[in-house]
């Protein structure tokens, strides 16, 4: 593998792509509610199954009974294969969805082929079922909509490993117009931090294989539980084949949910050592990721929080207990300057090691005005790992669109133009949507790296192959991807892993862990291109 640096480039191609004339709107109208800050997500879905993956905007809504003109709750921009979006909301059965939202995930719940949805609310969550391309909305029918609050992050995931895709729903405070409380900033209403409020526990539900869904979340562990969760994110961190959660929670300790190997949890966060700071305290976190950043095999976790609190990094041990990361990470004193929101980790410049990139933007545009070290738009920031879990900031040349604050908020991954490297989507708070073409494969002069590209359809697992671990060895190195949902904050990556391979010429093997229990195993496979497998298939 090289070890050189290589050069990339990202261009900002919202406006050619068809995503311009997007702005979110969060209803804002003079009473600084809570939750107006909060949103939006975003994320990829390939809804059509043509391969290309399309666009789920969160856009933006308004209060019940508030008067204000109603906005579509999202839109679903088409791929058309040439670099260009077509809004197709209408033509699908998404335009005229009314109400106030803020994340989304997509996944084939009902193992039919099609991907499908959940769009999560200030109200009842909606979950939107695909039928050959077109959207129905079934959350009411399917048991979903029981519980009515300010739901955040969804996550799919096979939890009893049956082949069915459960639901774990972040919930984050009691908040409604009837409890807001009036917090003072520089003498007038401001928008409150969370701790105000009492916390909503997260939900759990049981796919029932027949399209329905039933509320487990006491009988499977999730009970009692602090609230205030914003971000969730799936991985087997023990190895011991059955996914465990990872949940951010706002001003509450994180969690860390064992699976007990029968579709139970066990909440073992403080026991395992990544609950709180090194001073005891719990953070404001938001965004959330995981995955393996050095050549230990063994899992980091990644958690963005409030400005001046940097970001949580815990490194898991064989001992069997997770340790603060992110002074040796180099992540730290970066980390303290913004307040971040969408976080993820992937291979940037295909070089084989993860990095990772936030999303940052204040809650208060008053915060510029109180203290000139604070922004209310701040700089999004990609972090270069160097292939043992310690980043670099790279802040890219002059104009570029790292060099251009936003109030960052959603964010997600994808190869949205097949050219074999990950593009980027960001959403900000009352503000447009940014589509950021990765221009890397774009350099081959500079650029040599080579990628191999991953998707998989179960047939004994679920039809999307979450839970999957995807290990691929060159030499004496192995790399290892999870097929996941979940992640950063309020959006949804695609769900086709991307290996960066650096220079090699060929990859000796692949392995595929399913959550059947099957494993699929290929040699000798050529770089740069996608492969689709199937479970228990030849390639």
């Amino acid at each position: 593998m090289a070890e050189k640096r290589s050069l990339f480039y990202f261009s900002d191609v919202s406006e050619k792509s068809g995503l311009g004339g997007y702005l979110h709107e969060n209803g804002a109208f003079g009473e600084k509610w809570f939750p107006e800050p909060m949103g939006p997500g975003c994320g990829f879905i390939d809804y059509d199954g043509d391969g290309w993956e399309d666009i789920l905007l969160v856009t933006g809504g308004s209060f019940r009974g508030m008067g204000k003109k109603q906005v579509p709750a999202i839109r679903l921009m088409r791929n058309n294969t040439d670099g260009t979006f077509s809004d197709v909301s209408n033509e699908v059965g998404l335009s005229n969805v009314f109400t106030y939202p803020f994340g989304i995930a997509a996944a084939d719940f009902d193992n039919d082929g099609d991907q499908d949805f959940l769009l999560t609310t200030l109200y009842e969550n909606l979950l939107f079922k695909n039928t050959s391309g077109y959207f129905t909305e079934v959350g009411s029918e399917s048991g979903l909509s029981t519980e009515h609050g300010l739901s955040t992050s969804p996550i799919f995931f096979d939890a009893d490993r049956d082949g069915h895709l459960d639901l774990y729903v972040g919930n984050y405070t009691d908040w409604s117009p009837d409890t807001d409380v009036w917090c003072t900033f520089r003498g007038e209403k401001g928008y409150c931090t969370p701790e105000v409020y009492k916390g909503t526990p997260s939900r759990f539900y049981q796919n029932n294989g027949d399209g329905s869904f039933t509320d487990r979340t006491s009988e499977a562990g999730f009970l009692p539980a602090p609230g205030k969760t914003l971000g969730v994110a799936e991985y087997d961190y023990d190895k011991n084949g059955w996914p465990d959660l990872i949940v951010a929670n706002d001003l509450e300790r994180d969690l860390l949910y064992e699976n007990n190997q029968d579709g139970t949890f066990t909440e073992k966060g403080m026991i395992k050592g990544m609950a709180f700071d090194a001073m005891g305290r719990a953070r404001a976190g938001m965004g959330v990721d995981v995955g393996l950043v050095d050549r230990s095999d063994e899992i980091t976790i990644f958690v963005g929080n409030f400005q001046n609190e940097m970001f949580s990094v815990y490194r898991y041990s064989p001992e069997g207990f997770f340790t603060d990361f992110a002074a040796i990470s180099k992540l730290g004193r970066q980390s303290l300057r913004v307040l971040t929101f969408g976080l993820f980790l992937f291979d940037v410049e295909l070089d084989g090691d993860l990095d990772l990139l936030a999303a940052n933007g204040h809650i208060q545009v008053e915060v510029e005005s109180e203290n000139n070290e604070f922004q209310f738009k701040q700089l999004a920031q990609l972090f270069l790992n160097d292939g043992d879990g310690v980043f670099d900031l790279f802040k890219g040349n002059e104009g570029s669109v790292l060099r251009k604050p936003i109030v960052g908020r959603g964010s997600a991954y994808a190869d949205y133009d097949k050219d074999g490297d990950l593009d980027v989507l960001i959403t900000e708070n009352a503000g447009p949507t940014h589509l950021w073409r990765n221009d890397f494969s774009e350099h081959p002069e500079t650029n040599a790296n080579n990628y191999l590209r991953v998707k998989l359809e179960g047939s004994s697992s679920n039809r999307d192959g979450i839970g999957s671990m995807i290990e691929l060895f060159i030499g004496n190195r192995k790399f290892s991807r999870r097929v996941r949902t979940g992640s950063s904050y309020l959006s949804q990556s695609e769900k086709v892993v991307t290996f960066g391979i650096g220079e090699a010429g060929s990859v000796d093997s692949l392995v595929i862990q399913w959550p059947s229990g099957v494993i699929d195993s290929f040699s000798q496979i050529a770089p740069n291109q996608e492969l689709l497998i199937i479970e228990g298939e030849t390639l």
